[in-house]
């Protein structure tokens, strides 16, 4: 049975089948992916209990020897790029309702956020230069290549301090949060590889600055829409590809409120632990966000694949999975009500 694990990976196919649904479709339909994202996956959140099993070794090993569980996120990529493709075209040649177009934007931006930038992730924390390569293409469909950068030499090695705008602050509300990382991240990302180039001896303002040429690569994105699919298209675009990389911003929000690290006497901050993220086991959001929703042990050992996350006994946990907490973090007061207590005594 083990060997058909990476099967039940397939279920996340269930977000672009609906998109494209809607697309074709068109009226109600369209709002079918927000539907399943915020209302049946919530729903059943929380009626099921979460499952906080862990593999025994032999299956650890058995999984990572398992192809299928990276060829299934393979096979992902191309399937983004169709519906992105499929979207450009409805958007440069739909004449219906403003709320349908409406609904078709807000399913393109859910599919760059939880589909594309989920993928990229993953693929982005490989050593493979061919899974990094995916994974920047699929950043690139949200404008937020640089993400990559930060999140991996950035994030990863401040999270829980004051130097990482990825961290959200006890009683920082989600949309100060939105400001403060979103423009936090791109300058953190600038530094970073000025950092890397003047170690090299090589000027930050040459082609070797990876960030200057993420940003020609989505200039010329732009440039490529609004060419072929024409002016409309590119508005529409940016617009869910601003909704995907706020998705994705929530997603920080939601994995570090108010979880911090403490300042050692040697200056430097204790080691990131699975106590500085908070954790769902929720199994439905797990298997959709290919388990990201096990956020401690992501932290505490960046390089480990999705399929092998394990939970952690000392990790907060979420009340919800990542979509119930994604909607409770739009109300502030909500949040903070809820959140707040349960945010350990010693942060």
């Amino acid at each position: 049975m083990d060997r058909l694990r990476p099967l039940k990976y397939f279920s996340v196919i269930s977000l672009p089948l609906l998109t494209g649904l809607g697309f074709a479709l068109k009226g109600i339909w369209v709002f079918l992916p927000l539907a399943e994202a915020f209302v049946l996956v919530p729903a059943f959140e929380l009626l099921f209990r979460p499952d906080h099993r862990n593999l025994e070794d032999e299956q650890e090993q058995a999984f990572l020897k398992n192809p299928w569980f990276d060829y299934v996120l393979y096979l992902f990529v191309p399937l983004h790029f169709v519906v992105l493709i499929w979207f450009l075209f409805e958007m440069s040649v739909f004449n219906g309702y403003a709320w349908e177009r409406l609904g078709m934007v807000l399913s393109m931006g859910l599919m760059c956020g939880v589909f594309g930038i989920n993928l990229a992730h993953e693929l982005g924390h490989r050593s493979e230069i061919g899974e990094k390569i995916l994974a920047k293409s699929l950043l690139l469909t949200s404008l937020y290549m640089h993400f990559n950068i930060e999140h991996n030499r950035g994030h990863h090695r401040n999270v829980g301090t004051p130097e990482d705008p990825s961290s959200a602050r006890k009683g920082e509300a989600l949309y100060m949060f939105w400001f403060r990382s979103v423009f936090g991240t791109w300058f953190s990302s600038w530094k970073i590889e000025a950092g890397r180039l003047k170690k090299l001896g090589r000027s930050a303002f040459s082609w070797s600055n990876e960030m200057l040429r993420m940003q020609i690569i989505q200039i010329l994105l732009l440039l490529a829409i609004w060419r072929v699919f024409g002016s409309t298209a590119l508005l529409y675009f940016v617009l869910a590809a601003v909704i995907g990389f706020l998705l994705l911003e929530t997603v920080n929000y939601i994995e570090h409120y108010g979880l911090t690290r403490k300042m050692l006497e040697s200056g430097n901050y204790e080691r990131v632990l699975p106590a500085h993220s908070w954790n769902s086991d929720h199994i439905l959001g797990r298997i959709l966000l290919f388990e990201l929703s096990r956020h401690s042990d992501h932290h505490f050992k960046a390089s480990r694949k999705y399929q092998i996350l394990r939970h952690h006994e000392r990790s907060p946990q979420m009340p919800t999975g990542y979509p119930g907490m994604m909607i409770l973090a739009l109300f502030p007061p909500l949040w903070f009500s809820v959140m707040n207590p349960l945010i350990p005594k010693n942060n």
